[in-house]
């Protein structure tokens, strides 16, 4: 089925490339002086996956994936693109990461629907079919130093996770002062947004939403982390790590 959407992946694909140029010449607002400006922006239109709908299986069913991506992650993506619209932003001024700084000065629409597609183009790039299982390199040293042991590391994000009230996401992130941090938060919001509790750039999201999962593990959240922990895609989390 993923062959259908095909075209109108190229079509958004060569129009965040057409809009690259603009972004990264004016990336950021004055106020946002963080490590995110390290990153390549995040484009505002949904890109495609960087795998099928199958290839997560060991820890998502393909039909899940196939709904959320092409249904509510699809969506965020529309209303945020009328949001931004709506409220005159210049996305010649600034990219999505910057929007997320600044997100108290804009309306509940935009930080829902901008922060829900932040995060999930950042989920869909965490993951992948051929999973290193374990981080390697600095990045493992680095999660050493501040947890203790990547098991202890495994524990404190699951439990993040697993604790989240309701609908929300467990990120681990670096911080301005370079130490890694893990923590949640509610809703679409996210580490990067003004308004947020958990501060810093986000090196790995997990979504917790039971859309993201209930079609195979129903009401058992704890069973999907610990499935998810299969596909977690190192070698990009170790590319966000090294890039601040």
């Amino acid at each position: 089925m993923q062959n259908k959407h095909t075209s109108r992946r190229g079509f958004l694909a060569n129009t965040a490339k057409a809009g690259a140029a603009l972004v990264v010449a004016n990336t950021f607002l004055p106020s946002l002086a963080s490590a995110a400006s390290h990153f390549t922006p995040t484009p505002f239109t949904q890109q495609p996956l960087p795998y099928g709908y199958k290839d997560l299986e060991v820890a998502i069913d393909a039909t899940t994936m196939e709904i959320h991506y092409t249904k509510h992650a699809a969506t965020y993506a529309k209303n945020l693109s009328d949001a931004l619209v709506a409220e005159k932003v210049d996305v010649a001024k600034v990219n999505l990461e910057g929007l997320m700084a600044n997100i108290s000065k804009y309306s509940p629409k935009m930080r829902n629907n901008g922060g829900g597609h932040y995060n999930h183009e950042l989920f869909w790039q965490s993951m992948t079919g051929k999973s290193a299982m374990k981080p390697s390199g600095k990045l493992a040293d680095a999660i050493t130093k501040d947890f203790g042991s990547f098991e202890a590391f495994k524990t404190q994000f699951t439990d993040a996770g697993k604790n989240r009230f309701g609908s929300g996401w467990a990120w681990l992130v670096i911080t301005n002062d370079k130490k890694l941090v893990v923590g949640s938060t509610p809703n679409q919001d996210n580490p990067l947004m003004d308004i947020s509790d958990l501060k810093g750039t986000p090196l790995l999201g997990l979504d917790v939403w039971e859309h993201a999962y209930y079609l195979r593990y129903q009401n058992k959240r704890p069973d999907y982390i610990n499935a998810w922990w299969n596909v977690v895609n190192w070698d990009i989390v170790a590319q966000r790590f090294q890039a601040v």
